[in-house]
């Protein structure tokens, strides 16, 4: 938990992209009092010059010019793949085509209607001089809260009806490469992006609002590059991968949460990558198989 603010985690760069944002690239609030083209444009432009950095420049530095081999990946398959289930029968034209399409125009919408929510004082607006304590502690558990979110809102998806007609399209992707992350049905962005949505029940922040949006935004990409983490220099290594996510894609029935929540362990389908949780994911494939067979027969 403490190892995602150091300087080697993700979470602090998120925040810092958050704070540049909202002092550099952001319309002031008073041009987001009434709905207008051109404040929108604007974020939507950021938001898709930043996307195209940080999985373009991934997948450019592990995938195209290969500066890292096949080192600290965990699965050393071809990526990306071919064939019918994609779009452009290619992974990659696949999944840059729903990232930069409706992935960002979703981004958008929730950052732009939260932009004019704090502009006509329809949300309670802090800032960090009146209430620094509140403020800092937002910040401080908002990765918290986007990962609570993340395990009930997936797990849901994996309901069958779900699954079939939403979910699956995000599921064509086995093996993983940093456009894969927001390569998700245009229904599944707006439910796994909404999570930002209790900012309008709480005092918040454009920041805070900001930098949840950025664990869908650029955190979707950096944790499904199908690397561990990338090397830096000496021992020192960028963390950007998620094993369990990896794992999840792989056998589909697991992982559906992140690690500082609890949740996958409590209802048993937590699996460490070891010869242990196979057989842990299997018996539990197999009592929900049973429990199945015997409500059929009902």
């Amino acid at each position: 938990m403490l190892g995602g603010w150091s300087l080697f985690g993700e979470r602090i760069y998120f925040l810092l992209i958050a704070i540049g944002i909202w002092i550099f690239f952001s319309p002031s609030l008073e041009r987001t009092v009434t709905f207008q083209f051109d404040w929108i444009f604007e974020i939507w432009l950021r938001n898709l010059i930043l996307i195209t950095i940080v999985a373009g420049g991934l997948h450019l530095y592990l995938y195209t010019f290969r500066k890292q081999g096949d080192d600290l990946r965990y699965d050393t398959r071809t990526y990306p793949a071919k064939g019918k289930a994609f779009l452009f029968g290619n992974q990659l034209w696949d999944n840059m085509f729903w990232s930069l399409t409706s992935a960002v125009a979703v981004w958008t919408a929730y950052e732009s209607v939260f932009m004019w929510v704090y502009a006509n004082g329809l949300a309670t607006m802090i800032t960090l001089q009146d209430h620094p304590f509140w403020f800092i502690a937002l910040i401080l558990l908002t990765p918290y809260w986007a990962g609570f979110y993340f395990f009930w809102q997936h797990r849901s998806l994996h309901w069958p009806p779900l699954f079939k007609h939403i979910h699956a399209r995000h599921h064509k992707n086995v093996n993983l490469g940093p456009w894969s992350g927001l390569s998700q049905h245009p229904v599944e962005q707006i439910i796994d992006q909404s999570d930002c949505l209790i900012f309008l029940l709480i005092p918040s922040h454009p920041v805070h609002v900001i930098f949840n949006l950025l664990f869908h935004g650029i955190g979707a990409p950096s944790s499904h590059t199908g690397y561990d983490a990338v090397r830096l220099w000496g021992s020192r290594r960028l963390q950007i991968g998620d094993f369990l996510h990896q794992l999840h894609h792989r056998h589909f029935d697991c992982n559906y949460g992140t690690y500082d929540m609890p949740w996958d362990r409590v209802f048993g389908c937590f699996h460490d990558g070891t010869p242990e949780g196979d057989r842990t994911i299997t018996e539990r494939r197999k009592a929900l198989h049973a429990k199945a067979r015997k409500n059929v027969s009902r």
